[in-house]
Order: C-alpha cells, then sequence, then structure tokens
C-alpha cells in the first residue's frame, strides 16, 4: 500500500486550501454537492461527545482523542476528530452528540441523566457494536463507567424516529464501527480460554499432589483415595485456599499406613512445588488450546458483523431515501498499541478477524452508486508500516499518559499527556487516534469522496 503516501501528499495541499476555519472553498473549490445535513452513526472512533458529562467533561474529556483545543501547545493538538473536520470542510455547522448521558456507578459520579439533543446527529456512541447493545463498558460487563453502548441499528431507528422515517436526499452520512464487536469477541475468547486453563491447572494440581503424595504409602491405591477424597472435599469448602486444600491433602497422606514421613514440610514441600509447574504447563496448554479450537468463530462472527452492518446500510439507509452514503472500513487494529501488547498469535487472530469484517461489509454494499466504501484500512496499515510520509512521528505508543481512566483517551487532555512531544503520534491511547490521525483519516475520506465526484 505504499501508493497511499504519493497520494495523500498530493491531496494534502488541496484539502488545505479548500478547508478554512468555517468550511469555506477557496478559489475554484466550490462543493459539487451542498448537504443540508451530515448524519453520523458508529463507535468511539466517531463519537463527538456522548460521555462529556459529569466527572468526564470536569476531567476536561468527552472525545477519545487528545481532548481540548491545545493548538498553544502545538498546531496539530486541535482536539476535533475526523467527522467535525468532514463538517468542516462540507460548510456544515459542527456535529453534536444525538445523546449524552452516563449509566454507571452512582457512588463514582457516573449516572448522568440520559439526554436525546434535538437537532444533534452525532449518533456514534463510545463502545456502540453493530447490533449487540452490551458494549465495552456498559454497565452489564461490570464497568462502573456505564457507557451507553447503543447499536448502531438502533443508533439508525433513533434517527429515522425523529426524521419521519426518512433520511433526505442531500443529506451526507458516515458510518464507522466494528471495533467493538472485535474486541467484545476478544475478551469472550480469553474468558473462555482461561476458564478452560483454570480447570486443566486445578485438575492436574490434585492429581499430580495426590500422586505424590500416595506413592510412600504402604498401600499407593488406597492413599490415592483417601488424599483425593479430602482434597476435593476441602476444595469444595466454602471459603477455601489453596494452602488450606494442600493441607487437607497432607493431612489425609500422613493418616495412611508407612506415610507419617509425609507430614514433613521438607517432604511434601517439593511435591507441592512439582505439583504446581505440572498444573501451569497443563494449564497454559489447555487455555491455548481452547483459543486455537474457537478462533475460527471469532472470525466467522466478525463476518456476521460486517454483513449485518452492510445490510443495515442498504436496508435501512439507502433503501429510506439516503443518497450519499460513507461506509468506513474497520481500520487496521492489529497495529494499535494495545493489540501490539498482545501474543503474535493474537496479533494475527485479530488480523483474521478485521479481515473478516471488512470483506463482508465490502461485499454487502458492492455496486451501489450511493455507497461509497472508505478503506480505513488500507490507510492505516499503510501508516504504520510509512510513516515518514504521513507526517507521523510514532505509530507504536501512546500519546496520552496517566489519568483517571487509567490513560483512556475519553479523559485525555494537553494537561495528561506522555512526555515530549506528542502531537504527531498516531494514537492517542491503546486504540484511539490522535487529532492529528484524525486529521489523516479526514484527508482521505476527502479524496475518496472527490474521486466519486460528490465533492
Amino acid at each position: 500500500m505504499r501508493h497511499l503516501n504519493f497520494v495523500l501528499v498530493l491531496f494534502v495541499a488541496a484539502m488545505l486550501a479548500a478547508c478554512g476555519d468555517n468550511g469555506s472553498r477557496a478559489g475554484d473549490q466550490t462543493l459539487k454537492t451542498k448537504f443540508s445535513a451530515q448524519i453520523t452513526f458508529g463507535d468511539s472512533l466517531a463519537d463527538v461527545g456522548t460521555y462529556a458529562v459529569g466527572p468526564i467533561a470536569a476531567a476536561g474529556g468527552g472525545k477519545y482523542t487528545i481532548n481540548g483545543n491545545n493548538v498553544t501547545l502545538n498546531p496539530a493538538l486541535t482536539g476535533t476528530t475526523w467527522s467535525e473536520l468532514m463538517a468542516a470542510q462540507l460548510s456544515l455547522p459542527a456535529p453534536c452528540a444525538a445523546q449524552t448521558g452516563l449509566d454507571g456507578d452512582p457512588a463514582q459520579g457516573f449516572s448522568v441523566p440520559v439526554v436525546n439533543h434535538a437537532g444533534c446527529f452525532g449518533y456514534a456512541q463510545g463502545g456502540a457494536r453493530v447490533t449487540n447493545p452490551v458494549g465495552p463498558r456498559n454497565k452489564l460487563t461490570g464497568s462502573p463507567l456505564g457507557q451507553l453502548t447503543v447499536p448502531v441499528v438502533t443508533q439508525i431507528a433513533n434517527h429515522l424516529a425523529v426524521s419521519g422515517g426518512r433520511f433526505k436526499s442531500d443529506e451526507i452520512v458516515f458510518l464507522l464501527a466494528g471495533g467493538n464487536d472485535a474486541f467484545i469477541l476478544l475478551d469472550q475468547l480469553a474468558a473462555g480460554a482461561l476458564a478452560a486453563g483454570q480447570a486443566a491447572g486445578a485438575s492436574t494440581f490434585a492429581s499430580s499432589l495426590v500422586a505424590q503424595l500416595a506413592a510412600g504409602a504402604t498401600d499407593p491405591a488406597s492413599a490415592s483415595v483417601a488424599i483425593g477424597t479430602a482434597l476435593q472435599a476441602e476444595s469444595a469448602r466454602p471459603g477455601h485456599t489453596d494452602a488450606s486444600v494442600v493441607q487437607a491433602a497432607v493431612t489425609a497422606a500422613a493418616q495412611q499406613p508407612g506415610n507419617a514421613a509425609g507430614a514433613d514440610p521438607a517432604v511434601y514441600g517439593p511435591m507441592v512445588t512439582k505439583a504446581q509447574s505440572n498444573a501451569a504447563a497443563a494449564g497454559a496448554a489447555a487455555g491455548a488450546k481452547y483459543a486455537r479450537d474457537n478462533g475460527p468463530a471469532v472470525v466467522t462472527a466478525m463476518g456476521t458483523a460486517g454483513a449485518e452492518l452492510a445490510a443495515l446500510v442498504k436496508n435501512r439507509i439507502v433503501a429510506n431515501g439516503a443518497n450519499f452514503v460513507v461506509v468506513n472500513a474497520l481500520p487496521d487494529i492489529a497495529i494499535t498499541p494495545g493489540a501490539l501488547a498482545q501474543p503474535a498469535e493474537t496479533r494475527e487472530l485479530i488480523k483474521a478477524m478485521v479481515a473478516s469484517f471488512n470483506d463482508q461489509l465490502k461485499a454487502g454494499i458492492a455496486g451501489d452508486a450511493k455507497i461509497l466504501f472508505v478503506d480505513l484500512y488500507a490507510l492505516t496499515h499503510d501508516e504504520s508500516a510509512n510513516p515518514a510520509p504521513y507526517g507521523l512521528t510514532n505509530t507504536t505508543m501512546a500519546a496520552c499518559g496517566a489519568n483517571a481512566l487509567g490513560g483512556a483517551s475519553l479523559v485525555c487532555n494537553g494537561g495528561n499527556l506522555a512526555a515530549g512531544d506528542v502531537s504527531h503520534f498516531m494514537f492517542a491511547d491503546d486504540y484511539h487516534p490522535t487529532p492529528f490521525e484524525h486529521l489523516l483519516v479526514a484527508r482521505y475520506i476527502s479524496q475518496q469522496m472527490i474521486a466519486r465526484g460528490w465533492i
């Protein structure tokens, strides 16, 4: 994808000339299409302030980037997102969140009334999935933050409910979603692998320890039954600990004929250590096997989500009057700092998940002149491989430093950045773009819209 560098450079000057502070066009850069409104559906990558309330707003946050106008620190730290930049370029009002609020822990201030804002068409919400209402940091995941995570299917329905069931023919509609489906699926896979590993580890620990403790008895077979019964009984007792389980097994072992020496810590201590080592190896193997066996299912599930999004675009947006719909591919989340911290096998799985989603999304909307597919995967993948021509100085680290949400971009601002000049970093936190990366995304979307003849 190295060709993207050259194409982008050619468009930088044109985009700068075409997009002023108020979106005015210079010279002969007159808009080919005069849009009446901008409507945006999706997740945190397009959220313009759903959670800019309560303690989030008080902390100087609200969007998933480096928040606030920090141009005095660096001209690139504008605090604007790609959807805000697109509205400016299209001479439209700055987008506002269609809904705001939090449904989290009142004790932490994360319970803020949900308010629907008339005339605001920024429906994208942090944590939103394509059709499932439970996304990352939704209260049903156990998160105290209580993100609303209204899915795209409902976002579209909400807009139709306030617009007479139709889109206007001269509205521009943007969509960007799918990342949270990937994150939830990965979390579920990890939880399953952990459970499988713990079960295998516990079973192996018990069998290894019982066999070792029984070996010194006069009748090892009978001793194994007695020791195993004691171990299982203690394991099932509410309030048991690892130490109490071991002690129950050791006590039973020492009561077996010929096995009194088993009560000596010098005797049973090495046995416990060996059993723990065997358990760790068995647990790791079982967890890895679970991930391998179930990895294809999450790839398939991501393909299903991509197909669902394509169907929503065709059957709920275009079919209801929209003539200009920009559908963004899921970016390459395998190159994010969060993904780079994972094992190589996990990163390969993420790549396959993203490819499955994008392939189904693209295939589902192919051939419709009213839909423009913008390949943000190609852009972000190339940026990671060839950052310099894009003006990116770092594509692997987060620009945000420690903050009230553990470094999350939702409350990241000019006052809690990492040390040094982070203005041209690609990522604000483990997964979300900096304002500079948002600018690159907006330019790329503009390029594709120009090529289509829409602007």
